[in-house]
């Protein structure tokens, strides 16, 4: 079972010091481009794991440890943040 991207927005906020649900993503596999909050979000064991709307690829996964978050954004192209 999945959620959209702001089910995650407090996570995401933890991570960026700021709402990152409207910032925009571009998916590294198929070009998609949107905010976060559309992205497909799954809450496994191992971490959250944000998957692109359209084709399915992971674009980024945050796993929280003790003391720290893990961030790995591997599938992002870009990641459009307003300032």
């Amino acid at each position: 079972m999945h959620v959209d991207g702001n089910a995650a927005a407090g996570l995401l906020t933890q991570v960026f010091a700021r709402d990152m649900t409207g910032a925009h993503g571009t998916c590294g596999s198929c070009g998609h481009n949107g905010p976060l909050a559309e992205a497909v979000v799954y809450g496994e064991a191992a971490g959250t794991v944000f998957r692109c709307p359209t084709c399915d690829n992971v674009l980024m996964t945050l796993v929280e440890a003790p003391g720290r978050i893990l961030a790995r954004l591997a599938g992002l192209r870009w990641l459009a943040v307003p300032i």
